[in-house]
């Protein structure tokens, strides 16, 4: 393994990292690390990684492993990536403070990490594996710092508008591959990543996740983007309508909508997400939706460095704190609201808002409406 030192003089990115912010979140890491009696930790995951090293990019692929493993110990922060890998990383992703080490492309990224400072096998204990402590990294990732939080909601924003800009040009004969190409194109030119595209038309209405076909949309239609930058995930469903919508239409479009205000109003600093989750099914129940309404699709969670992070369940205990992210997607048949927020003080602030797109009031909020065309 060798010890990389230099980088191009002139790069066309530079590393997001927030200085204070990375040193709190090396605080939290050692906490763990004094906690548990140890004194390093492999990190390995997309999740983990571009929390840590605070936006930084550690993929190729999308649908591929990180290029790069940190082993955090006491003597400071090590990144390992293959030697293809390492120019880049240098020049663009590398935070202030962070160590960087090459292995070959063939190596193995992860036994390479691990060995990081040791000069023999026995110098120092094998490093704590990301596996053995997940839910206290995810509680470590849980409260945004000023820094991820302003990238956030920047994100959150555009995706936003973008949104608005590319489904108001939308037409009853526009093709579901269509419409999500051109909001591809978008999330790209902000430079983020579109890591879930959803698209149903009037005719495959009843799917809850919709991959996208050569269908036109016809009446009606629901687009689901899921964008990534500097490692933070900001989601987002909006409906189109080329007429005023059917009685039944309208009246979902509302108790869904109550069936959110009812989530919003449990998502209080203190509570467990398991509570939380025993509330969603009886919101479902007390709208009109059924008791078994929840059982048809994922109700959201937590958000942030993954979509959901974790998935509420009655098994997910973690406790809400405040400037936590969240995005829950209540859905029924043919209707589903979601949003990114994020907890203050104050309470509840919706990160991906637009002001040109239609509102309602709800409970105090402003959520999105059906843009009619």
């Amino acid at each position: 393994m060798t010890q990389t030192t230099t980088a191009p003089a002139r790069a066309a990115r530079t590393a997001p990292a927030s200085v204070e912010d990375r040193a709190v979140k090396r605080r939290r890491v050692l906490d763990i690390l004094d906690a548990r009696g140890r004194d390093s930790l492999l990190l390995t995951t997309h999740t983990a990684l571009t929390w840590y090293l605070d936006g930084s990019r550690v993929h190729i692929s999308l649908a591929g492993d990180p290029i790069a493993a940190v082993l955090v110990d006491r003597d400071g922060d090590h990144l390992v990536t293959f030697n293809n890998e390492a120019g880049r990383i240098a020049a663009e992703e590398l935070p202030a403070g962070v160590s960087l080490h090459s292995v070959p492309w063939y190596g193995n990224l992860h036994e390479a990490a691990g060995a990081v400072g040791r000069s023999a096998p026995a110098a120092k204990k094998d490093p704590l594996a990301e596996a053995d402590v997940a839910s206290e990294l995810r509680a470590a990732r849980q409260q945004l710092l000023p820094g991820e939080s302003a990238r956030y909601a920047l994100l959150s924003g555009e995706l936003a508008a973008l949104m608005t800009d590319v489904l108001s040009t939308a037409r009853p004969d526009t093709t579901e591959f269509e419409l999500v190409s051109k909001l591809a194109g978008r999330v790209v030119t902000a430079g983020a990543e579109p890591l879930v595209l959803l698209c149903n038309g009037s005719s495959r209405s009843d799917f809850r996740h919709p991959l996208a076909t050569h269908s036109p949309i016809g009446r009606r239609a629901m687009a689901v983007v899921c964008a990534r930058r500097d490692g933070l995930v900001a989601n987002i469903t909006r409906w189109i309508r080329f007429d005023a919508g059917t009685p039944q239409e309208r009246d979902a479009e509302f108790r869904i909508a109550a069936v959110e205000a009812d989530i919003f109003d449990a998502t209080v600093p203190g509570a467990r997400l398991d509570r939380i989750f025993t509330e969603i099914k009886t919101a479902y129940a007390r709208h009109g939706f059924g008791e078994d309404q929840w059982e048809q699709h994922h109700q959201g969670g937590p958000a942030g460095y993954a979509g959901r992070d974790p998935r509420v369940s009655a098994s997910a205990t973690d406790t809400v704190v405040l400037n936590q992210t969240f995005t829950w997607n209540p859905s029924g048949p043919a209707v589903k609201i979601e949003d990114t927020v994020q907890l203050m003080e104050s309470g509840l602030q919706v990160l991906t808002v637009d002001p040109r797109w239609p509102v309602s009031t709800v409970n105090g909020l402003q959520r999105p409406v059906t843009l009619q065309l």
